[in-house]
């Protein structure tokens, strides 16, 4: 029994007052931080833009050398020769500790005659800002640079022609660079935490918009393996994230929720939906991610509609999608530049059976300690773009990412029922199987296919082209959509082979009373779903109490089973209106839409005020116990009348509950209609009874045991008005 009722109601009541003030103030704090740290890194990437902009060999190079060089007074000709100003020899850059560069004068001059006329051409070094860093000599027709210090310096290599008395001046722009892995990690780092960030803005937007639209895909699941394919295929592209359907789906089959054939066709769905990450990501839009995240951050901050507000989050997470993406790339440009990281890569080619393999290997174990396939997708996409690794490698680095994927699903299995396991277990099976029959035909047939399809899909793949993005991102569809037309005529076939393997236990105890599973959190609009049939059961619970509570007051001696089962689904409804109450405020501490937080608080207000109508209908049950244990009786009109308004209170009961289960909040007006007639009821019945106490000497025992039933009946009578409210969307 419990004192106070209203408690968990209070607190969860305060806590969304200021929850969506609070992380709307957060978010953009974090904002602001955001782009402070993105400066940088914006900079960083239009300097690399503007470094690799150089001039061409032919482009002629109009700026003069000052006049104070000293190669202007050095030449024999004076000032009386024409100098032509031009860039042959393309700027060097070279890592530190680099040998020298040798670079052959003779075969770059020799089509210059043109401007400098027949006859032999002679070399010399007019200008160099730091020798330092270039120590630039002529060796007869050669031209040998030694590399030093890190850094940056000019070098004007003079061509003169004694005989036309012409010159010609090459400008060369030499750089010494050394790596900074720490700066190449931090962006990285950012950049994938930015991504990952933006996934899951992207994702929580999206499952707010369409959440009716989730709820009424969930439950469109059935037997039919096409249905249940196309559902998770479309759940998944809504939120984003395989790993979120599947371990939604685990939690469905350890609520009872979804029988394992079931699972077994959202789970190779999600495999499909999964894929539309890769063709999000191959969108030429990338330039534009910063610009999209600025723009979506002010609607989300100052949007006033719920609607606007999280459509302005899910846009504002693809732009850091986008952004995360590019500074990725922008981190590994230099990686191919440094030859240690060049071998290593080059041992991961995909160009055999056991090369495929082995990027298989790499891809799941990156996605087993990431635990993101769009992370590592994202990764890999940025690796080939930049040109550290094939496509075809990146490619063979996607199937083994599809296995790293499945750890999410096994882990959140721990502790679950056996189905669940079981639809676990499956989603591992099913893409290693997968894997293992393309890898066996990668390289002579699978990719090659690939490249076919992708080059003759160009015009009807509108921004997305033929480029690295493109090919990746149909390597993964293809894979997944293959997969599951070669399995899914299996399904009923995996779902007995599965029972076989993973037996039912003996004892299986479940962990909770309820089908609520924290695993259903990730999907806002799911969870409150779970938790609304979780607050119909106690409902049906406490119309199951009123029923064994009139069959034990027409017995003249109560039976003891029926007795302790009334009393245990009391002590049932305590222990699940506890465990709704948790659930909400885990659900409530995430950033959720406020049709949910409002739907979430009218739930909570059900749920404590169920649980208070078994408190007094067990009330009722033991005040009659206590008049039976006393050998006292009402008399049989008294009985009879008690048994009218329990039957008025129990029909009560039951049409709220239809009510909520059929979502029809008008049912407020006939509620307060038939509760004054109840309470009418019990008024007649207290001053009928006062009456009686006038006229007859009646058993003080009797007197307190009539008027407490009749209380209890009247605050049964509240609790289920305050359901009616609740319904309604009244305080």
């Amino acid at each position: 029994m419990k004192v106070s009722n209203d408690s968990p109601r209070h607190t969860l009541r305060r806590g969304l007052l200021s929850k969506h003030h609070a992380s709307r103030f957060q978010f953009g704090m974090l904002f602001i931080l955001t782009l402070a740290l993105a400066v940088p890194a914006v900079k960083g990437l239009f300097a690399t833009g503007a470094a690799a902009a150089e001039p061409s060999a032919e482009t002629i190079d109009e700026q003069v050398p000052p006049a104070d060089k000293p190669a202007d007074a050095a030449s024999p000709a004076g000032q009386n020769m024409q100098r032509e100003i031009t860039k042959l020899i393309p700027n060097q850059k070279v890592l530190q500790g680099s040998p020298p560069t040798v670079i052959d004068l003779d075969g770059l001059f020799g089509d210059t005659e043109v401007v400098l006329g027949g006859g032999p051409l002679i070399y010399e070094i007019a200008y160099n800002k730091k020798d330092s860093v270039g120590d630039a000599t002529i060796d007869g027709s050669r031209l040998i640079l030694k590399w030093g210090k890190v850094g940056s310096t000019e070098i004007t290599l003079r061509v003169r022609n004694e005989q036309t008395g012409r010159l010609l001046d090459n400008r060369v722009n030499a750089e010494v660079w050394q790596p900074d892995y720490w700066m190449l990690a931090l962006t990285v780092i950012g950049g994938l935490g930015i991504f990952l960030l933006g996934m899951k803005n992207m994702s929580e937007g999206l499952q707010a918009v369409a959440g009716a639209g989730l709820r009424r895909m969930i439950s469109a699941v059935t037997d039919n393996r096409l249905m249940a394919t196309g559902v998770g295929c479309l759940v998944t592209m809504l939120i984003q994230s395989s790993s979120i359907t599947t371990v939604m789906v685990v939690g469905f089959v350890n609520s009872g929720f979804m029988t394992l054939s079931q699972a077994i066709g959202v789970i190779m769905g999600a495999n499909i939906g999964t894929t539309i990450t890769g063709w999000i990501l191959a969108l030429k839009i990338g330039k534009y991610g910063l610009p999209m995240l600025g723009a979506a951050a002010f609607a989300y901050l100052f949007s006033r509609r719920d609607r606007v507000h999280f459509v302005a989050m899910a846009v504002m997470g693809l732009g850091m999608v986008f952004f995360g993406l590019e500074l990725m790339k922008d981190g590994f440009s230099i990686v191919k530049d440094l030859p240690a990281f060049e071998a290593w890569f080059a041992t991961f080619a995909a160009d055999t059976y056991f090369g495929v393999l082995k990027c298989a290997v790499v891809g799941c174990a990156v996605t087993f300690i990431v635990q993101s396939s769009s992370a590592t997708l994202g990764i890999t996409i940025s690796l080939a773009v930049t040109g550290v690794i094939s496509v075809q490698t990146a490619g063979a680095l996607v199937l083994g990412e599809n296995i790293g994927t499945t750890i999410t699903a096994f882990l959140a299995s721990f502790g679950a029922t056996v189905n669940a396991k079981r639809a676990a277990y499956y989603h591992m099976v099913f893409n290693i199987m997968g894997v293992a029959w393309i890898t066996a035909i990668f390289v002579p047939f699978y990719f090659p296919f690939i490249q076919w399809f992708v080059e003759n899909s160009v015009d009807v793949l509108p921004g997305i082209g033929d480029g690295p993005e493109a090919t990746i991102a149909m390597t993964h569809s293809i894979f997944n959509i293959a997969n599951t037309i070669l399995f899914l005529p299996f399904v009923q076939v995996f779902a007995r082979l599965l029972q076989r393997v993973v037996p039912q236990r003996a004892k299986e105890e479940k962990p909770h009373l309820t089908s609520l599973d924290i695993r259903m959190l990730e999907t806002s609009a799911i969870a409150i779903e779970q938790s609304r049939v979780e607050v119909l059961r106690m409902a049906n619970g406490c119309n199951k109490m009123a029923g064994w509570l009139r069959e034990i007051l027409t017995q003249d001696v109560p039976d003891q089973k029926i007795v302790q089962k009334t009393f245990h689904r009391e002590e049932v409804l305590d222990a699940v209106q506890d465990e709704i109450v948790a659930f909400m405020a885990h659900l409530l501490s995430g950033n959720i839409s406020l049709e949910v937080s409002e739907e979430a608080r009218r739930q909570v207000r059900m749920a404590d005020e169920y649980e208070s109508v078994s408190d007094y209908l067990a009330n009722v049950l033991k005040s009659h116990l206590k008049l039976e244990q006393a050998g006292l009786r009402f008399s049989q009109d008294d009985m009879d009348k008690l048994l009218q308004l329990h039957d008025m209170v129990a029909e009560y009961l039951d049409m709220i509950g239809t009510a909520c289960r059929q979502r029809v909040p008008e049912i407020i007006t006939k509620a307060h209609s038939q509760g004054h007639a109840i309470t009418l009821r019990v008024k007649e019945l207290r001053e009928r009874f006062l009456r009686k106490m006038s006229e007859e000497r009646l058993d003080a025992q009797l007197i307190v045991a009539y008027t407490a039933q009749l209380n209890a009946y009247r605050r049964v009578r509240e609790h289920v008005l305050n359901i009616a409210e609740a319904l309604a969307g009244e305080k």
